[in-house]
């Protein structure tokens, strides 16, 4: 069922147990309107729980309360509603979705959304999931604080890259500008995700050895990144931002980053200029934006390459382009 942000404010405020929960493998728009939602319900005097099926990347942990997010075990949570921040699909929640029994809002701005939940408030327009939670929190005339507004200059910032990206939008510039005035500070929180631990650091050569480029004729370019198990082993997860090298390379027009986590998982990163890589992701149970998406194939790393990059070739080749 499709609703408002007036429906969907309405459902927060006659549930009292909610359980708020976002996708694995969380980025900073996950885990920023995962954080101030819960600052805002916590404060109305709700009994609120955040259950993620993950691990907080260490990038993030300058956010407020990030330590307050749970992993779910093998109980049953109770709850009057279970809200799912910034995922398209049931399945991106992990063992969440068995462990909490209780109507589903989903509020989300991925174009691949499957529309999953029981209450749906979808705007593939929104540049991230943050920016919806700005509107439900002016919805119901909240008092963002200053935790609030860090987290969600981040969850905004960081799914727009900075403001560099094609879905940077005016209202993007404006919802950042009124967190700013509100106390977050984009110089601290920049800092804080541009650092990284020298172990990434000293890897990023050994990664780009793995660069291959394939040239697709007047279409562009395919490049990838291969991050192997022993080289990923022995580094934290702030191994995301590679995939912009690949990206930024003359002529390439989709990049890709594929990371062997185990002899038969494959976590593949897909970014692009023009094409929608969200369709090549989707394909494989996967999702995300039209330019900016990923997906996990369970093959070996050899197979999982030449099926992805198969996929890619094809989307590139089909000249598909984001609306």
């Amino acid at each position: 069922m499709e609703v408002s942000i007036a429906h969907s404010a309405r459902l927060l405020s006659q549930a009292n147990n909610i359980v708020i929960t976002t996708h694995v493998h969380p980025d900073g728009d996950a885990l920023g309107s995962l954080l101030a939602l819960n600052e805002y319900l916590a404060a109305q005097g709700k009994q609120v729980r955040m259950l993620l099926d993950d691990e907080v990347p260490r990038a993030f942990t300058f956010l407020s309360n990030w330590n307050k997010i749970e992993r779910p075990d093998d109980s049953e949570y109770q709850a009057d509603l279970l809200v799912v921040l910034d995922a398209s699909d049931l399945a991106r929640i992990g063992k969440v979705k068995d462990a909490v029994k209780a109507p589903i809002l989903n509020l989300d701005h991925h174009i691949s959304n499957l529309m999953f939940a029981d209450y749906c408030y979808i705007d593939s327009r929104a540049a991230a999931t943050g920016e919806i939670i700005v509107e439900l929190l002016a919805e119901v005339k909240a008092d963002i604080t200053a935790d609030m507004a860090t987290a969600l200059f981040t969850a905004i910032a960081t799914d727009c890259g900075f403001f560099r990206f094609a879905n940077t939008t005016a209202a993007t510039l404006q919802y950042a500008s009124n967190l700013v005035s509100l106390g977050a500070k984009p110089h601290i929180i920049s800092e804080q995700l541009d650092t990284k631990p020298l172990a990434v650091v000293m890897a990023l050569p050994k990664v780009l050895e793995t660069l291959e480029v394939f040239d697709c004729g007047q279409q562009g370019q395919i490049a990838t990144l291969t991050l192997y198990q022993e080289l990923l082993a022995g580094l934290s997860d702030d191994t995301d931002g590679f995939i912009n090298y690949p990206r930024n390379i003359e002529g390439v027009e989709i990049a890709i980053l594929f990371k062997e986590a185990d002899n038969n998982t494959i976590r593949v990163s897909l970014r692009s200029k023009a094409v929608d890589v969200s369709r090549i992701a989707l394909s494989f149970g996967g999702g995300g934006h039209a330019r900016a998406a990923g997906c996990t194939v369970t093959a070996p790393l050899t197979k999982a390459k030449r099926l992805v990059l198969e996929a890619a070739k094809k989307q590139l080749l089909s000249g598909s382009k984001p609306a």
